[in-house]
């Protein structure tokens, strides 16, 4: 016989007030005006170094020799491959994250919540395609993969979205939530537009339709 699932321990979240969060680990303390000029060094020749040889080549060897540094200063500051690849990354989720939360409608606050879903997925699908290599492989392992920073914020934000589409008494908001998110997997993507060669067009359209179908029929 199946064994029910275990209740969970941890307090619900609300989904109404989406907050921005920063995909790497926040830094302890702030950090001092000579600290964050080599952070920005670092991170601009791991940049470099991903463009010219791509991100599977990148190591905290290769970045070290090329911001002209002893390697365990990139370790200090990063902590591993993982936790670089994820500051690399976090100037473009902070901005998505911005625009979404308060920017332009119908992306940001403004429009109705059908569109602005159907914009989160368009530009969270064009965002992981520009940069998919990195998204993959700054992928944390399975025990974390819902439970980081970005991860839970752009799931709160589907999931007051969502809800402010009048969903029916029986709808699960947080299970076909994290049923949209799952279309929106850089591992999914991947293998669409590289082993099946689906265009990001026909990515998009299947986002907007799979959104119509899950909130159902408008009010006329």
């Amino acid at each position: 016989m199946s064994q029910p699932y275990p209740p969970s321990a941890e307090r619900p979240e609300s989904f109404d007030e989406p907050v921005l969060m920063q995909l790497s680990a926040p830094e302890a303390t702030p950090l001092r005006a000579d600290a964050a000029r080599n952070r920005a060094r670092l991170l601009e020749a791991a940049a470099r170094l991903v463009e010219e040889q791509g991100v599977a080549r990148l190591t905290m060897e290769g970045v070290a020799c090329a911001a002209a540094v002893g390697k365990g200063t990139v370790f200090r500051r990063f902590g591993d491959r993982n936790g670089l690849l994820m500051a690399l990354l976090d100037h473009t989720e902070q901005s998505f994250q911005r625009a979404f939360i308060s920017g332009p409608a119908p992306l940001g606050p403004g429009a109705p919540a059908v569109e602005r879903l159907h914009a989160f997925g368009g530009q969270a699908l064009r965002l992981t395609a520009e940069r998919l290599d990195m998204y993959l492989a700054a992928e944390p392992e399975s025990t974390r993969r819902f439970t980081t920073a970005p991860y839970r914020v752009r799931f709160m934000h589907v999931c007051m979205l969502l809800r402010q589409t009048g969903p029916g008494p029986d709808t699960d908001t947080e299970l076909l939530a994290q049923t949209l998110m799952g279309y929106l997997d850089p591992a999914l993507i991947g293998h669409l537009t590289r082993q099946r060669g689906m265009s990001p067009e026909r990515l998009e359209a299947g986002w907007r339709d799979l959104v119509d179908r899950s909130v159902g029929p408008r009010p006329v």
